[in-house]
């Protein structure tokens, strides 16, 4: 079975690590002929490209495949991606992200792929942006599902907001929780040469948040009642892992408030490190109001850290409310800054909390899990497509 995966870009992120581990362990685990095309990674928010180091021929950049909407580079990129389908001709393309997903699915459509297959990470459209620019999306969405024989979607959320505008119908999508990694979480403990290292003394009570420096992450919302907070709790931290475009406003809002002591900007931590950071932390918060669902909250969990977490798009599927953390309205500061005091007053509540979204994440999260059902959907559609093949070249009855 060949099967070329497509994406936009390889920064270090959720739907990133999705692609590289299903396309890593479908290689190794069910020794299926899995290559990837990507289009160039730049720019403070890291690269996931070193994954394929070694693994010849595993990874192509097409040059005009960006992120921005770029008409003649869209059509470039939309000649690249067909030009090496058509030559390496695979039997299933699987695309992801809201470029490669659209020109991805055009371009395998036109080199006669037979089985098209699209992950939605996140929704392309939505209240995070204006009407022109949904109604833009949404038509694309609705011209590549054309050409989709089935969606993954990696929260039921994201299958109802599909659904709802009218893109695809209802047998042509399957949730497939992504998967990673839980060791590394597991056995991650809290350190007091690495909160020192971090700049966190040992009674401080750390509250992570865990996603790219870009708007719509909610990095905003939480330097607003972070003055509240350290009023009510002066041992309070902010550990926030990650880095991008936004790093420059986000501390020069802390120095005027006077807040930069509370907050710690660890910057772009590669992947293999974030167990061992992130296990100084208490409990992480989840602010994105743009989301699938987040990687952030299923990676806490399984280092047995209690959510606090708006409730918007796949969050309620990873977080339990009351019982591995709490979801709280978007844009409910109130609440927000309660939950946060609460865990920091109750040690115990912050170890049963944690303990109960460890056993969750560990049953359903795993990457074995995710590759697994991946493999088990192509196997289903290959089935599906030969069968379809059969009839339509059966003779007829006279």
């Amino acid at each position: 079975m060949r099967v070329t995966h497509i994406i936009t870009r390889l920064i270090v992120g959720g739907a990133q690590e999705n692609t590289v581990d299903s396309v890593l362990g479908l290689r190794a685990r069910h020794g299926l002929e899995v290559d990837l095309i990507s289009g160039p990674t730049t720019g403070a928010e890291g690269s996931l490209e070193s994954a394929f180091a070694g693994i010849p021929s595993a990874l192509t950049i097409a040059p005009h495949l960006v992120r921005p909407v770029r008409p003649w580079h869209d059509v470039q990129a939309l000649r690249e991606l067909r030009a090496l389908l058509e030559a390496r001709r695979p039997q299933l393309v699987h695309t992801h992200s809201g470029k490669a997903g659209v020109l991805g699915r055009l371009a395998a459509q036109r080199a006669g792929v037979p089985i098209i297959v699209h992950t939605i990470h996140g929704p392309s459209f939505g209240r995070f942006q204006g009407p022109a620019a949904n109604c833009a999306f949404r038509l694309a969405e609705k011209i590549a599902a054309r050409h989709t024989t089935h969606f993954i979607s990696v929260a039921h959320a994201m299958t109802r907001q599909y659904l709802q505008a009218g893109i695809g119908h209802a047998a042509q999508f399957t949730r497939i929780l992504s998967g990673f990694n839980l060791q590394p979480f597991q056995q991650a403990r809290c350190s007091p040469e690495t909160r020192r290292r971090l700049g966190l003394a040992p009674d401080d009570f750390v509250v992570a948040k865990m996603a790219r420096l870009a708007p719509l992450k909610g990095h905003e919302e939480l330097i607003s009642i972070a003055p509240s907070l350290v009023q009510s709790c002066p041992r309070l931290k902010f550990l926030l892992l990650g880095d991008g475009p936004s790093r420059a406003a986000l501390e020069r809002s802390l120095r005027q408030r006077g807040l930069r002591e509370h907050f710690v900007f660890t910057g772009l931590v590669p992947p293999p490190e974030v167990p061992s950071v992130l296990a100084q932390a208490d409990i992480l918060v989840h602010l994105s109001r743009r989301e699938g669902l987040a990687r952030a909250l299923t990676q806490a969990q399984a280092a047995a850290k209690p959510i606090v977490a708006y409730d918007g798009d796949g969050a309620p599927e990873a977080c339990r409310h009351e019982q591995t953390g709490f979801l709280v309205k978007e844009g409910d500061h109130a609440t927000l800054a309660t939950r946060i005091l609460q865990l920091a007053a109750d040690p115990e509540l912050v170890r049963r909390l944690g303990a109960c979204g460890q056993a969750l994440v560990v049953q359903e999260f795993g990457v074995e899990r995710m590759v697994d059902e991946i493999h088990a959907l192509y196997t289903q559609l290959f089935r599906k497509a030969a069968q379809t093949n059969l009839r339509s070249v059966a003779p007829k009855a006279d």
